[in-house]
């Protein structure tokens, strides 16, 4: 006959084993959770897409790369060096299509719609399996398009360094790292008058303490830049606005965050990215002349560089070429964000940039610059409203990759035949002899009026070449230059492969 144990278990003891059982458990489902996201493949969210490679530009396979040969030499160096290409977190996993005038238009077996850890930690999974499968190892984010806002701040950052945990594990034997990140300070209520430039110092000093974070995760992923996009740094109307002030606070708030990164020992380059308007009227880092200026006026100059996005330069009544080429020339270009516009649509539509004379002309202002390195080519681009399939994701970046490949070496071309380059040395031919006195500021007002008393003003005409020099331009953009080794007959079949 059993009997009963004697042994007296006391309530005490009874709590500590719970405890201890409790501990186990939690250990062991942090484990499991651990070697779940370490492995990072609990699910395949590009089924049927394969690894995008490069098939030559007769190839019909809309899920290859035409132009972008990552290894392929030019000029010296290799082609994925020269544009260094980056996908955006934002619009590319939280893109939903939805825009002031209409719904979501796509829901993405990534994202659930929630704000929640575990959704935050799906989308980073998708990230990075589709920059394995793009062939890109570059990407940049915002810190709120990756990780949710919490209650207060704290609950905020234990939220992001878990999500940055998890970057870290997933970039683990790989060379995949951030290009730059950013400090979303725009969409919350609380920047709607501005961040830098907010009327209230409670708000500045928000916005100072995501930078800080934001700072410093980048530099624990490995990010090589750091960008501020001043989205809501501006006014809607001056009548309520002490513009000195906010220009004063928003050059404050910089120089802080430079001297924080001198601080922590991040050696990224700190970028800021112009735009004229939208969401604010007037946006103080207007162009980059006016930003520039900025930086000079308070003493900012060595600190920053510029991201100079193309759809941007448009709505400042710019090109992108000039934006690059005001950056370059006063040594202040650092990362482009390649998208571009609509001409019938005027604002900001951020689709993936695909013309190939504008293509060619940022290849061009790449190769003047010797690279753009350690900035590079964000795609700040999204998809259409209509474009609801996984596979247009692939489709879109393959097009703007394509399509910049393809221009940097027209733009190799044009550099190695000389002849656009001979004929800016043309028109500047009278810079010799009187023109280099001036230049070396050897003459006074009197000894140019001496010297204009001699010259003939009748022969002081000559042609400015504009025409030549675009016939120059197109004979390479749309000339049988860009693959001569892999000429092959028209109407060849070869490669031509449908989706």
């Amino acid at each position: 006959m059993l009997r009963p144990s004697k042994t007296r278990i006391s309530s005490k003891n009874t709590g500590r084993t719970m405890a201890r059982l409790l501990l186990l458990s939690g250990v062991f489902l942090v484990l499991c959770m651990t070697s779940a996201v370490a492995k990072g493949q609990e699910k395949d969210f590009f089924p049927g897409i394969p690894d995008i490679k490069y098939e030559g530009p007769y190839s019909r396979n809309p899920l290859a790369y035409k132009y972008y040969n990552a290894e392929e030499e030019i000029l010296g160096g290799k082609m994925k060096d020269w544009l260094r290409f980056s996908v955006a977190f934002w619009h590319s996993f939280r893109g939903d299509g939805s825009d002031p005038f209409g719904s979501p238009t796509r829901q993405w077996p990534w994202d659930d719609g929630t704000e929640t850890l575990e959704t935050a930690f799906t989308r980073m999974r998708a990230n990075f399996e589709f920059l394995k499968k793009l062939g890109v190892n570059l990407w940049c984010f915002h810190d709120r398009d990756i990780s949710p806002e919490g209650r207060t701040l704290e609950e905020t950052n234990e939220m992001f360094d878990q999500v940055v945990d998890l970057a870290l594990s997933l970039q683990k034997g790989t060379d995949i790292h951030p290009l730059w990140g950013t400090a979303q300070l725009f969409k919350h209520p609380r920047y709607a008058q501005g961040a830098a430039t907010s009327p209230d110092a409670r708000v500045f000093a928000v916005a100072a303490a995501q930078v800080k974070k934001c700072l410093e995760v980048t530099k624990k992923l490995g990010g090589e830049n750091y960008v501020f996009w001043g989205g809501r740094e501006g006014y809607q109307t001056l009548l309520t606005t002490d513009l000195k002030k906010e220009l004063d606070h928003m050059a404050l708030f910089l120089r802080l965050a430079a001297e924080h990164k001198k601080k922590i020992g991040f050696n990224g380059t700190l970028l800021l990215e112009p735009k004229p308007q939208e969401p604010t009227k007037h946006q103080y880092d207007w162009d980059a002349a006016t930003t520039i200026g900025f930086l000079e006026h308070y003493g900012l100059g060595d600190e920053f560089k510029l991201n100079i996005e193309c759809n941007h330069a448009t709505l400042a009544g710019h090109s992108c070429f000039h934006e690059l080429e005001f950056s370059r020339i006063n040594g202040k270009l650092g990362n482009i964000d390649a998208n571009t516009g609509d001409a019938q649509t005027g604002w900001d539509t951020d689709q993936f940039l695909t013309d190939p004379t504008e293509a060619a002309l940022v290849g061009l202002a790449i190769i003047r610059n010797g690279g753009l390195a350690p900035g590079g080519i964000n795609f700040d681009a999204k998809l259409r409203r209509e474009s609801i399939d996984v596979e247009d994701l692939f489709i879109g970046h393959i097009s703007g990759m394509d399509a910049l490949a393809r221009g940097l070496r027209v733009a190799a071309k044009i550099v190695e035949d000389g002849a656009l380059e001979k004929l800016v040395q043309k028109r500047y031919a009278g810079w010799t002899g009187l023109g280099a006195k001036i230049e070396a500021g050897t003459v006074s007002l009197e000894d140019l009026a001496k010297a204009a008393e001699q010259l003939t003003l009748d022969d002081l005409t000559f042609s400015g070449k504009e025409e030549l020099a675009e016939v120059i331009l197109q004979t390479f953009v749309s000339g049988p230059f860009i693959h001569e080794a892999e000429a092959q007959p028209v109407g060849s079949e070869s490669g031509r492969t449908e989706l």
